[in-house]
């Protein structure tokens, strides 16, 4: 199989969608697997302010048994539809490169604006059939009557989609694909990873009292995740006697920076001295973190499958997250945590407070968390893509 996406891990960027990094190392247990990942010749959007950090990253590479290919390519920013038109103009040689030489029988794409239509696209030129991932951005890129368009296109001539969600897959049918060409498949987690670590030892990590409430708060820092309503769903509660630490663990991306806004927000409300951001923690970090953590909150406006909502409960931490995208099937009841809608300050501000003084069994909550592995999720995705191969495209 070619994945063919601009979401995977690079040197620079070792936190960019390691879920997409995640599956594809299992799946290449089942299948031979080569990875396209373009990076931007000028990276007009990186939150550092590094315009030509594609220079420092590799041509080509090893990633374990998987060869990566990082191509440079120019597009306009802002999102337009010519960057689809620039993804498919800079690959298609490589595309056929690659079926010439190495016998690809599917092509596979995560997210389907733009890295899916490009995707489906090239499949057509190499006469290959393709299958897309849909992750979570497309509901806000349907906003856009041309990016839906080019989506809709791309939705009914790919071989089959992969949704991480119902709600995705019921997008992808409203797209007018048939139904049985959509399959939902879950992202898993690294159950040799995400596990509770001893509670006091992960606190000391943090210089966190025995004692302290703690919530974390993990994510990229930008608009959509939420983390300014957590400070202010804390600091109303401080106000009320009910004291926490909140850990902020992320940094900005290229989907948005928003630190300034977060940390404007930690002054208006007084939790200066209750709020610590992290920056970007390693998995190793992360878990130690979560496993400090009292409860993990999600205030997001919009999600696939939160990967930090799943990795929390596999480390036995109880998660509080607005009712967006898969959220509401990660948690069940109200064993594992409580669900809220999505820009209600009062029930989040409730949901915590309930959180916060409640005893919870966290090792029942990380067996249900640690259910689902990675290895489960790449045999579903194996079925989808062999099931494809050979089909030529449509």
């Amino acid at each position: 199989m070619l994945t063919i996406t601009c979401s995977y891990p690079n040197p620079c960027e070792p936190g960019h969608s390691p879920f997409v990094r995640a599956r594809l190392q299992h799946l290449a247990g089942l299948a031979e697997v080569r990875v396209i990942a373009p990076v931007p010749l000028i990276d007009w959007g990186n939150p550092r302010g590094r315009f030509w950090q594609s220079f420092l990253i590799p041509r080509r590479r090893r990633d374990g048994p998987i060869e990566v290919l990082h191509p440079k390519w120019a597009y306009p920013p802002g999102g337009t539809p010519a960057n689809v038109a620039c993804l498919y103009a800079r690959l298609i040689g490589l595309v056929r490169r690659f079926r010439r030489r190495a016998g690809v029988d599917v092509i596979d794409s995560h997210f389907l604006y733009p890295d899916g239509v490009a995707a489906v696209r090239l499949a057509r030129a190499a006469g290959l059939p393709c299958v897309v991932t849909l992750r979570g951005n497309e509901l806000a890129n349907a906003e856009h009557p041309l990016r839906r368009r080019l989506m809709r296109w791309a939705a009914v001539r790919a071989a089959a989609l992969i949704t991480v969600s119902e709600e995705l897959r019921r997008f992808a049918i409203s797209l007018g694909v048939p139904a049985a060409r959509v399959r939902t498949v879950p992202n898993g987690v690294d159950t040799s990873v995400f596990y509770p670590r001893e509670r006091q030892a992960s606190r000391e990590r943090f210089s966190l009292g025995p004692d302290e409430r703690v919530v974390i708060s993990a994510g990229a820092l930008i608009p959509r995740k939420g983390h300014h309503f957590v400070v202010r769903a804390l600091g109303a509660l401080a106000r009320r006697g009910v004291e926490a630490t909140l850990l902020i663990a992320g940094e900005e991306n290229r989907d948005g920076r928003f630190e300034k806004q977060i940390r404007r927000t930690v002054e208006e409300t007084g939790m200066a001295r209750r709020v610590r951001f992290l920056g970007f923690l390693n998995h190793e970090e992360l878990v130690a973190a979560m496993s400090a953590a009292d409860v993990l909150c999600l205030a997001s406006s919009a999600e696939g499958w939160p990967n930090v909502v799943h990795e929390a409960l596999a480390c036995g931490t109880p998660v509080v997250a607005t009712g967006v995208g898969a959220v509401p099937d990660m948690i069940p009841g109200g064993d594992y945590g409580f669900v809220v809608a999505p820009g209600s300050q009062g029930e989040l501000e409730a949901a915590l407070e309930k959180a916060l003084s409640r005893d919870w069994d966290r090792e029942a909550i990380s067996r249900y968390g640690r259910a689902r592995s990675w290895d489960q999720v790449a045999k579903e995705v194996f079925e989808v893509l062999s099931g494809t191969a050979g089909a030529g495209a449509e």
